[in-house]
């Protein structure tokens, strides 16, 4: 049987080049999985991968097409919140069935999806990670997890407890928005790229705040990568950081996690793996 997957582009471009890479090692190992590239990938406007109506558009054509199997976002970057709040209400009963595959910026689509109970989202490595060194890994990590193996999830699933993973920065600008889902019981996995350490310390105290009155089971820590120099030096490790915010909310630290900005982000099943 085949799969068909449909990849679109809510927040920034995909190139041409990448998606025939992409499309070349699916038809090479994963044959039967079918991917099918939304022309709106390719749109550009400015930062975005074409105007708000022609992504929100591009997602919802994909979630409603009852011949497609799952949506794979293209990349990150910006803009998945920007069209959010439109989708929800234009989804129909096909998109209820479908899984939501993506992590960075489109975190905001998975759990805008995981709060209103529509399909499956998933955290998972996206098609533009082919563009990294060594991104075939990544990409092979999701096609694998569409084709029905398992080897690619996050280690410390299985315990039980249902779990999310997101980005930092997103995660907490989900927070006190009509996006934010219900996070009651789950094991939060976080990770960021590219933001200095007062910047993740400063993230952290807004979310875990936030967190607390959520009685979430625990927070994990991902990678944080590409950490800028600063003009000084913050004097707190990361991982200190995150204990001390758990500490100072009454979060539950559940150690570390095996995701990221790179390649070999584990995938992360919204919910119970």
């Amino acid at each position: 049987m085949i799969s068909r997957i449909a990849i679109c582009a809510p927040s920034t471009p995909f190139l041409r080049e990448d998606a025939a890479r992409l499309d070349a090692l699916a038809k090479a190992e994963f044959p039967q999985l079918e991917l099918a590239f939304h022309e709106q990938c390719f749109a550009s406007e400015g930062h975005f991968a074409g105007p708000d109506a022609q992504r929100l558009a591009a997602f919802v054509e994909c979630a409603n097409d009852p011949r497609f199997d799952a949506v794979w976002f293209a990349r990150g970057g910006y803009g998945a919140n920007r069209i959010a709040m439109d989708a929800l209400p234009l989804l129909g009963p096909e998109a209820y069935d479908k899984q939501y595959l993506g992590y960075s910026d489109g975190g905001t689509l998975l759990g805008a999806l995981y709060r209103a109970g529509i399909g499956r989202p998933v955290h998972a490595p996206m098609a533009n990670d082919i563009r990294r060194s060594g991104g075939e890994a990544a990409v092979r990590r999701t096609l694998g997890w569409l084709a029905g193996t398992r080897e690619g999830l996050e280690p410390s699933l299985g315990d039980g407890r249902p779990a999310v993973a997101f980005n930092l920065m997103t995660l907490a600008m989900l927070c006190g928005t009509p996006l934010m889902p219900d996070l009651s019981g789950h094991v939060v996995m976080i990770e960021e790229v590219a933001e200095y350490q007062y910047a993740v310390d400063r993230l952290l105290f807004h979310l875990t705040s936030n967190l607390a009155s959520a009685d979430i089971a625990g927070l994990r820590l991902g990678r944080i990568s590409d950490v800028p120099e600063n003009d000084r030096p913050f004097g707190c490790e990361i991982e200190d950081m995150v204990r001390h915010w758990c500490g100072r909310t009454g979060i539950a630290w559940r150690g570390r996690a095996d995701i990221g900005h790179d390649v070999d982000n584990r995938i992360v099943p919204f919910g119970i793996a």
